[in-house]
């Protein structure tokens, strides 16, 4: 330990952690134990095993300290933050932004280390949103159900432009090129059916009446080359669905202790009670029972269902990408004002264009 002059304190024992993926830099920093006022402080190295983390563990106990401060550096803070909770320790989780914006301060890891623990210890820093256990498995489970619905969008979309490749057009005709009526003439383009008339009477429902329409359609050059690959990937497609629907039921016994919550979620304009954006807002929203009228119960602003009240709203504020002192304003554009109304300076008048 070496002896450091600092005062105005907040937290009088804190640790602060520089994290990487293989290991970390540690900094602990304690009142001095013969001279009142003073400070010390000591740096150390770890690993990021479990048992190296135990190890800081102990270490953080033998000095009794208070808060354990660390920055959201990608995902490498989530295992040293789930143990060190686990283990007792008041956990903080930090942006790298706010305490790192400082011109010409050294920057290395153990650096890094220090001065976090100087900006914790007064206070100087304000933790993010951890959410519990239960949250972070839903959050988990909604997340990658959202990423499984993507992958299968982007493979629907293959399996089109593989048909277009083929000059099969069934796409234009039906609304849903994978619904019971796309699916059965794929799946008999797959087997070796080629006739255009034969393949358009496995139409169904309402595709029946555009029988003519998709016998046009079915008229191509489809090979056992498309064929391959179409199955490939309509394989995909089904993999991925019953994947989404396992997790359909794996977020619904998550979501069970919430209940009150969801319900309150589904009065949301645009949140079905049997809706998939139900269980996403869900994922991402707090465990605390918020009332939905209050700012802090919903991540995001809920726009009014009036498409009037709408408009108003657009037209409050400028478009991204769209100058505050723009010279006319289309429909549903913003509001013309005038220059002295301007912050700042006045602007000058607009001329006619570089154009």
């Amino acid at each position: 330990m070496e002896e450091i002059d600092d005062t105005d304190l907040v937290v009088e024992r804190v640790a602060a952690l520089d994290l990487g993926k293989a290991g970390l830099d540690a900094c602990v920093r304690v009142p001095h134990t013969h001279h009142p006022g003073r400070r010390m402080q000591e740096l150390r190295s770890y690993g990021t095993t479990t048992a190296q983390l135990l190890e800081l563990a102990a270490w953080l106990r033998h000095w009794h300290v208070q808060r354990v401060v660390m920055e959201s550096t990608s995902t490498y803070w989530k295992g040293v933050y789930y143990l060190l909770e686990a283990e007792g320790f008041d956990c903080w989780l930090v942006n790298a932004r706010e305490v790192k914006n400082v011109p010409g301060r050294a920057k290395t890891d153990r650096a890094d280390a220090v001065w976090l623990a100087k900006v914790a210890e007064r206070g100087m820093c304000r933790p993010s949103l951890v959410h519990p256990p239960e949250i972070r498995r839903l959050r988990d489970l909604t997340r990658y159900r959202r990423a499984l619905v993507q992958d299968r969008t982007r493979e629907r979309q293959r399996v089109e432009k593989l048909l277009e490749d083929a000059q099969i057009k069934i796409s234009s005709v039906l609304s849903d090129l994978h619904g019971v009526t796309g699916r059965a003439m794929m799946d008999a383009l797959i087997n070796g059916q080629r006739d255009p008339h034969t393949l358009a009477r496995l139409a169904k429902g309402s595709a029946r009446k555009k029988t003519a329409r998709l016998e046009e359609a079915l008229r191509g050059f489809f090979t056992d080359h498309h064929a391959m690959i179409l199955q490939m990937m309509l394989a995909n497609s089904d993999r991925l669905s019953s994947q989404i629907a396992e997790l359909d039921g794996r977020i619904e016994e998550a979501v069970s202790p919430f209940c009150a919550q969801s319900a309150r979620l589904a009065d949301i304009p645009g949140c079905r009670r049997d809706g998939r954006r139900r269980t996403d807002r869900r994922g991402r929203r707090g465990h605390d029972p918020v009332p939905i009228g209050s700012a802090s119960g919903v991540v995001g602003q809920v726009l009014p269902a009036d498409p009037s009240v709408g408009r108003q709203v657009q037209e409050s504020g400028p478009r991204q990408g769209q100058s505050l002192a723009g010279r006319h304003a289309g429909p549903g554009g913003i509001r013309q004002l005038p220059l002295r109304d301007l912050p700042g300076r006045a602007l000058p008048a607009p001329g006619p264009s570089a154009r």
